[in-house]
């Protein structure tokens, strides 16, 4: 059964968002789905950025349908948007070939080589499709090429037109006023934003054209080179008879409009236009979309021209990785959900979205803070089962680990990823090492198949086969190191014996655990039990040097992974004759 989190009993932003949105719908649409919706461009990878577009109006959504209401999440594939640039690093793809189509309709763009989709934003569309489904993402797909080729907007097309005058109005409002300086550290504009600027064809302007018939609200794109490189020389509003010029291959022709479908409203209009149709109650936009002038502030006053009102909605801040620069689909080279679905299960994923408000940014690390991640989420997880988390951590985990529909996968047996991830580094892919090593964690409750550790432990693999480089990972000795066995001082010969000793009554990770921090107390002169309040600081000092003696021991470096999981790992009689006994 799912939970469900009433908004009376938890203070976390989903809750708050859902209850304005329920408020709205049945003030603008009683009676009908509440309607949500996101929008995404498949111009190269669609990132974890990108995600979060997604990820603020799912939760709001399946919040709504945990009420029991009926809502529809549509996300709208902008697949109709020029191809804007070839992003860096996609396999298949030449940069030269690939610039040729730079102003064609992403649907009219060759795929990648060796890919089974039609066309380039079929390509990429398809990896986010399987990552959302993956995630419990329930959506409505709406393709713009579909929309915009089979006439759907064709009267919003040709109302926008009638109204030109109104929209440029408008938009004038903005183009007199100076741009803003850019403050030093501020973001760039976000990908539509981009493309919008950058794909207005002759006339340079994200709003639309200016050529000889006035300002135009409307790129056709060219019958002969499918280019968005055109400028409408001529209109007639009685017929909808439209002339235009393409810059690109010199080509012209006159259309009927009211029978034409190879084309689109510029961005800003485009946007508005699909609210007042689509009767959306709630959008998140980027920060970018917010700022005097831009897409989102200028789209609430234009979607009054097509009879409808600006969605309610959050701004939402940039999602990062660490160590990278702001996310752009058309650089390429950035992660993406499925990328992150490799290395992290689904609940983890949705939690990082799900615990931040929107407007909060975060950071999705790939590196060693993923353990750290993970530590957290067990932790959240156990307070959850025992009752101790604060109500707006219940909700977050909640939403983290099911929808409406029910609970994602679990694994059974969650081990910690840290553990995990040293096991799957030292075994290096064989799997009956993983187990034997992990079935010895718990000998009061041992792991029968690695099924059980599934499918967390494939992600901890993962990670460290793709993300830890190779000379991080972890390559236990052959034979015991002489050398530093013979300089041992009598203290270090001790401290080693003390080891061997205690490992055949504590072999287990706890048991390890203890045995190895306790071995520089016991020389010191105390408890293996006592705590760090009763042990003078020097005690930590320690048991660093032993540390470091054991690593150099057993793999020839100064760390490693944790030692306990390692001396699993390597076994019993392994050790014993690595450390000289």
């Amino acid at each position: 059964m799912p939970i469900v989190a009433q908004s009376t009993e938890t203070t976390d932003w989903v809750s708050r968002f859902a209850d304005e949105v329920i408020e709205e719908s049945e003030r603008r649409a009683p009676g009908k789905p509440v309607v949500v919706a996101s929008g995404l461009s498949p111009s190269g990878p669609i990132h974890l950025g990108n995600l979060r577009e997604v990820m603020t109006p799912h939760l709001v959504a399946d919040e709504i349908r945990r009420r029991g209401h009926q809502v529809r999440h549509l996300i709208s594939w902008d697949d109709y948007d020029r191809y804007r640039k070839v992003p860096d690093g996609i396999a298949g793809v030449d940069k030269k070939a690939w610039e040729e189509h730079i102003g064609k309709p992403l649907t009219s763009v060759p795929a990648p080589k060796g890919s089974s989709y039609p066309n380039w934003a079929e390509h990429f569309k398809a990896a986010m499709i399987e990552s959302l489904a993956e995630l419990g993402v329930e959506f409505d797909g709406i393709s713009q090429t579909e929309q915009y080729t089979s006439g759907v907007y064709r009267e919003q097309i040709l109302h926008a037109i009638k109204h030109r005058g109104d929209i440029d109005a408008i938009l004038d409002q903005y183009r007199t006023k100076k741009a803003p300086a850019k403050k030093q550290g501020q973001k760039p504009v976000d990908e539509a934003e981009l493309e919008a600027a950058e794909g207005s064809g002759a006339a340079g302007e994200d709003d639309g054209s200016s050529g000889t018939a006035g300002y135009f609200p409307y790129k056709p794109y060219c019958g002969n080179c499918e280019k968005d490189l055109t400028t409408v020389t001529s209109y007639e509003d009685d017929s909808t008879e439209l002339t235009y010029a393409c810059t690109a291959c010199g080509f012209s022709e006159t259309v009927r409009l009211n029978e034409f479908n190879r084309g689109k409203l510029v961005w800003k209009v485009d946007w508005p236009m699909r609210w007042a149709y689509e009767g959306v109650v709630f959008e998140p936009s980027g920060v970018d979309h917010s700022s005097p002038g831009s897409s989102f502030q200028v789209g609430g006053q234009i979607v009054g021209i097509f009879g409808g009102k600006q969605p309610i909605g959050p701004m939402y801040a940039f999602v990062g990785i660490s160590g990278m620069a702001k996310m752009s689909s058309s650089r390429g080279g950035v992660p993406t959900p499925a990328d992150a679905l490799k290395i992290m299960e689904p609940q983890l994923l949705r939690w990082l979205y799900a615990r931040r408000r929107p407007n909060q940014s975060f950071k999705i690390a790939f590196d060693q803070e993923i353990q750290r991640l993970y530590d957290e989420w067990d932790k959240l997880d156990a307070k959850v089962a025992d009752g101790s988390a604060l109500p707006a951590d219940v909700a977050a985990h909640a939403r983290a680990v099911g929808t409406a529909a029910g609970d994602l996968r679990r694994t059974p047996r969650p081990l910690p990823y840290r553990t995990l991830a040293s096991v799957a580094d030292i075994t290096a892919g064989h799997e009956d090492q993983a187990l034997r090593i992990l079935s010895e964690l718990d000998p009061d409750q041992p792991l029968t198949t690695l099924d059980e550790a599934r499918p967390r432990y494939d992600r901890a693999e993962a990670w460290i086969n793709t993300h830890v480089p190779a000379d991080q990972r972890t390559i236990v000795r052959d034979e015991p190191d002489a050398e530093l066995l013979k300089s041992l001082d009598e203290q270090g010969r001790e401290s080693l014996r003390l080891l061997l000793d205690g490992l055949a009554g504590h072999w287990s990770l706890d048991g390890l655990t203890h045995l190895v921090y306790g071995v520089p107390k016991v020389q010191a002169g105390f408890s293996a039990d006592a705590t760090p309040k009763e042990l003078p600081p020097e005690i930590k000092t320690a048991q660093r040097s032993f540390f470091a003696l054991l690593y150099h021991l057993l793999v020839g470096r100064d760390t490693g992974p944790r030692l306990p999981t390692l001396l699993l790992a390597v076994g019993q009689d392994r050790v014993r004759h690595l450390l000289g006994e």
